[in-house]
């Protein structure tokens, strides 16, 4: 069976809301455009954020522990939206739709999220452009999933898990379900573009929550570990060989 690229996800703001593209365009050592490129930075972050910043904006990358983080709120699992033109639009089920500009409206986003963060977590302070993008690993790396490996943990647990729970950039369907496990430091290519599989990803609380809803549905990390003996869903790779990817591009050896 050939093997297809049949999703594209980036998400502009780190744990809120996701976007999908039809193509990009990716270069060798970078992650993927726009993905993770704002965060809200929290109370207990600001040390962090304010110690390494030019012109209010951080000018390095900084751990997740400085942001919001879906692991520590279910409800922000289930925003969604992206770019339209130069405002991000974004939904929630229990929110007002917003629509605001990312580079002068940041306070609004932060009012708007507020009521989905729990009141005992350090709040959310203000939206933050990065000096890199703001993934959970310093390293220039993107992911790529399984829709077979999902197709057979969906079969497994008996329910529908959805892609976007997962927050991953690139969705392939042909592999054998968890084949990607054995691709750790192969090249594959995706249209012009070779990536080099660089490691597994290890999975957190975040991804117990429906993305519908908002609500927790699965303790993912045990039923992980119960069937699979890891807690582990997805590779990252580093783009090697620069170039445009498509939706339906053949991904091969």
């Amino acid at each position: 069976m050939t093997v297809r690229l049949t999703h594209i996800h980036r998400h502009p703001i780190k744990s809120i809301g996701v976007e999908a593209l039809e193509r990009v365009s990716l270069q060798a050592a970078r992650r993927l455009p726009g993905d993770r490129e704002w965060a809200v930075v929290t109370e207990s972050g600001e040390r962090n954020a304010s110690a390494s910043q030019t012109d209010g904006q951080p000018d390095r990358w900084l751990p997740k522990s400085c942001f919001l983080r879906g692991v520590s709120s279910a409800p922000l699992q289930a925003i969604s939206g992206g770019w339209q033109g130069n405002n991000l639009a974004l939904s929630h089920p229990e929110r007002p739709d917003l629509c605001f500009d990312p580079e002068d409206e940041g306070e609004r986003l932060i009012e708007w999220v507020r009521p989905l963060w729990p009141e005992r977590a350090p709040a959310p302070t203000r939206l933050v452009k990065g000096a890199a993008i703001w993934t959970d690993s310093k390293w220039p790396w993107l992911s790529i999933l399984s829709l077979d490996s999902l197709a057979e943990l969906e079969r497994k647990t008996g329910q529908s898990l959805g892609t976007h729970r997962w927050r991953g950039n690139l969705w392939v369907r042909g592999w054998q379900p968890f084949q990607e496990r054995e691709l750790i430091g192969h090249v594959i290519r995706i249209g012009d573009v070779e990536l080099r599989i660089t490691d597994h990803i290890g999975r957190c609380g975040a991804t117990n929550v429906d993305t519908e809803s908002g609500k927790p549905d699965i303790d993912m990390v045990e039923t992980l570990d119960r069937l699979y003996g890891h807690t582990d869903f997805g590779i990252f790779a580093e783009v090697v060989t620069g170039g445009d990817i498509a939706i339906g591009d053949e991904v091969a050896p």
